[in-house]
């Protein structure tokens, strides 16, 4: 049972886990215990809180499941349009009057969507909360879709979309997951395409608030000069009129297709950008941690890694190349890319491949291994140095279902990976074969079938 789900079967109850570093690099509060608190209300609605009062603001996150894999079939973009809309003219107030509202108070209220959420913030001075709740209350319940707006937004996209056909990088990604994804909601772009976008109307819109927009869909998190009982109070104001249940179109699971392939886009640019990734490991698999690491050795955006080193530092290849471990609803990457010269593009591919394939086979060194996990301890502490970052972790975390209590164990997690654990899992990692896509006038790198390695 999910967490809010379970929730709904309880009475209203807080549970709190001390978070011992989190108040030193948070809000330059005293060096003492800050804990995250679940509060549930009594009509089920569930968030996580840190209570910080030293300063007087409050961060509120949210996300709700389905995003734009929930988009109806040839109207990709639907979420992304909906999100956009969404903090214009509410309620009684048109577009104009709301955002000088907004202003007049200094409100940030922000919504956005990506392939498995609609995602909001809100950013508010603690004295002006009572406003800035209502705001948001409106936003998701009262939002107008005024013709005006959504055609301003359209076109705000539409030329987003226009920007993208001339740029080497969006197309390496997106014809990347069009081949990775073909027939799946993930192949489509989140912000739609210059086809879709001029397809979705106005019930559209309304139509995907109302199935995704609901209380059992939503993980919240508030981070700030407020109180658990003053939190319950807002979560039943601002959620308590969403739809009790959302009406999510099921999406199946899915791993990345086309591994051992090469496709060249041809475009008339001075550099050529290569995008190459193959499957990851889920969020929630038993491996992930040591997955995390060994991608980071590999190429997690470190000066240190080995494709940074091999690739820039040593050939001077490329300004930069990295890859990250991505994790999704319905599927697990490995995912990385650079640019470097057209006539050295071969050569760039290949040392990546080598190098991934030199990682899978032998593994990391005992040395690596140590730095990557002092690193990862250090700079995920580091990365928590303001509310919004926490309060955007914390939806994240319960998006995740890794546990109220995850950023205590989160050290020793790190730190129990074993040498052993590397080179196995590296080997599960990165020997699956990689699915290329290069985008310029390379040299050295022709399209192929899908056999190619």
């Amino acid at each position: 049972m999910n967490p809010i789900a379970r929730a709904l079967s309880k009475p209203t109850y807080r549970a709190a886990v001390a978070i011992p570093f989190l108040a030193a690099v948070t809000f330059a509060a005293p060096a003492s215990a800050t804990t995250i608190e679940r509060v549930v209300t009594a009509g089920g609605i569930e968030a996580w809180l840190v209570h910080e009062p030293a300063v007087p603001l409050i961060a509120i996150d949210f996300a709700f499941s389905g995003g734009a894999a929930q988009d109806p079939a040839g109207k990709a973009g639907t979420a992304y349009l909906t999100a956009s809309t969404l903090n214009d003219g509410v309620g009684e107030f048109d577009s104009k009057t709301f955002h000088e509202r907004l202003e007049r108070k200094a409100i940030e209220l922000n919504f956005s969507a990506d392939r498995d959420a609609l995602r909001g913030s809100l950013r508010t001075l603690s004295e002006n909360r009572d406003e800035a709740f209502e705001d948001l209350r409106l936003s998701l319940t009262a939002a107008r879709f005024e013709v005006g707006d959504v055609e301003l937004n359209r076109a705000q996209i539409l030329s987003q979309l226009r920007r993208a056909t001339t740029s080497p990088s969006d197309i390496a990604n997106q014809r990347w997951w069009d081949i990775a994804f073909a027939g799946h909601p993930y192949s489509r772009p989140a912000n739609g395409t210059l086809e879709s976008m001029p397809n979705i109307t106005i019930a559209d819109l309304k139509s995907y608030a109302h199935r995704v927009l609901a209380r059992d869909n939503i993980k919240i998190a508030v981070v700030g000069d407020i109180d658990a009982a003053t939190v319950k109070t807002m979560l039943d104001r601002v959620f308590g009129a969403l739809p009790a249940k959302s009406e999510l179109t099921p999406v199946a699971n899915a791993a990345p297709q086309g591994l051992g392939r090469r496709t060249v886009v041809n475009l008339d640019v001075p550099q050529a950008v290569i995008e190459f990734g193959g499957a990851g490991i889920g969020r929630k698999d038993p491996d992930f941690m040591a997955a995390y690491i060994v991608n980071h050795i590999l190429g997690g955006g470190a000066f240190s890694s080995r494709l940074y080193q091999e690739v820039r530092e040593k050939r001077g290849l490329a300004y930069g190349v990295a890859d990250s471990l991505l994790w999704y609803d319905h599927t697990a990457l490995f995912l990385g890319s650079t640019a470097t010269r057209a006539d050295r593009t071969g050569e760039a591919l290949d040392l990546i491949q080598t190098e991934i394939r030199r990682l899978a086979e032998d593994g990391p060194t005992a040395q690596e291994l140590a730095k990557a996990k002092a690193y990862l301890n250090s700079s995920f502490a580091l990365n928590l140095d303001t509310s919004s970052k926490i309060a955007s972790l914390l939806v994240q975390l319960q998006r995740d279902d890794l546990g109220i209590d995850y950023i205590a164990r989160r050290p020793a997690m790190i730190e129990s990976v074993t040498l052993d654990d590397a080179r196995r899992v590296a080997k599960r990692l990165l020997n699956g074969g990689l699915l290329v896509t290069v985008v310029g006038k390379p040299t050295g790198v022709a399209s192929t079938g899908t056999t190619a390695n």
